[in-house]
């Protein structure tokens, strides 16, 4: 199962990298020649798919982290041409996550303040792992110019993703971050067309895919991760259940995204307590298009049972591809899978490291 294609989405085979942010271009958001190896690595080593960490979209609001890389100056979709023509040499694909942090912000190079929804004090604290220290600040609320220009901002750093060469874009509507807190209740008090009923709270997301569909070419993949759970509220499940998931995700199919990538702590379990389906598996019966499933998905026979039954199309991996950056071949030639060992990649930070590299 993982190594037949998909031609939908013209990929050699179903192992997919997940997006994981590694902090590791320079201040300004230009990646370095240590994430060219990085990425460059997953391909040598047989993905078929890598979707990138989430890169910022504009140099105001959206940057979440210190160091995360961008793709919104000429010197960084430069820096990702590199990057993407190291990829497409070893045949796979590469998507660009595009991504604006929202309330979620642990720092941001170019001084701005975060902006959300509402002006609510997100949950949680920062992370270490990403240098973050103490309680989120509280963001400013959005003005309906605001998130008009947010949606041009997700619009013109998908035209820059194209002009750098890469196969599509991963919209990041999931995990807390800007796009997820206005779908979120409790971060989006808004009492205008942006908030209030699921149609108003998801309108967002649809008008920033709508924007990227009429402007790139037709053989540009639009995907979108989504995903219930947060980096700051891990247990959050859709108020409506299956109900919110259909509404959801018949609206993303509806407005021509290419795939939906769902991921969830745990990609194989059930989504709602009253239904047995995973959150991937909810996908593909309420939409016809391909479907990525991420989550603990290190155990490979798991992973290969959610594509034998029809759950996924394809799988993303982040913690066994950090410990397996061949883990492809290495399957294929049916040879052991190291451990991943977080206090070996993420600490004390989650930088790329000299290990990884070689």
């Amino acid at each position: 199962m993982f190594f037949q294609p998909l031609d939908t989405l013209n990929v050699k085979n179903r192992i997919t990298l997940a997006p994981m942010t590694r902090i590791s271009a320079t201040l300004k958001g230009i990646p370095t020649s240590e994430m060219l190896n990085y990425y460059r690595s997953f391909a040598e080593g047989g993905f078929g798919l890598i979707i990138t960490e989430g890169l910022f979209i504009d140099e105001t609001h959206s940057p979440g982290y210190q160091h995360q890389p961008g793709l919104v100056t000429q010197n960084q979709i430069d820096a990702w041409k590199s990057v993407v023509d190291a990829a497409h040499e070893n045949s796979s694909k590469m998507i660009a996550q595009l991504m604006h942090a929202g309330a979620l912000v642990h720092g941001n190079a170019f001084g701005y303040t975060s902006v959300a929804p509402s002006s609510i004090v997100p949950k949680g604290e920062k992370s270490a792992m990403y240098n973050g220290e103490g309680k989120y600040p509280t963001p400013e609320a959005l003005s309906i110019e605001g998130i008009k220009s947010v949606v041009q901002s997700f619009l013109k750093t998908a035209k820059n993703a194209q002009y750098a060469g890469f196969d599509g874009i991963e919209i990041h509507a999931a995990n807390g971050y800007l796009l997820d807190q206005f779908l979120t209740t409790y971060t989006n008090q808004r009492n205008d067309d942006y908030g209030g009923s699921l149609e108003n709270r998801i309108r967002i997301i649809l008008e920033v895919i709508t924007a990227i569909k009429s402007e790139v070419s037709s053989d540009f993949i639009v995907g979108i991760r989504i995903s219930q759970s947060k980096v700051n509220d891990f247990d959050y499940k859709w108020e409506g259940g299956e109900k919110d998931a259909q509404f959801i995700f018949e609206n993303l199919a509806d407005s021509g995204v290419d795939y939906i990538h769902t991921t969830e702590y745990k990609a194989w379990q059930p989504a709602f307590n009253d239904n047995t389906l995973s959150l991937a598996a909810l996908a593909k019966r309420h939409t016809d298009v391909p479907i990525i499933a991420n989550g603990h998905l290190e155990d490979i026979e798991t992973a290969i049972s959610m594509l034998k039954n029809k759950e996924a199309d394809l799988i993303a991996l982040g913690k066994a591809a950090l410990a397996n950056h061949t883990l492809p071949q290495k399957i294929h030639a049916n040879q052991s899978l190291n451990e991943f060992n977080p206090d070996k990649v993420l600490n004390p930070d989650a930088t790329l490291k000299d290990f990884e590299l070689k």
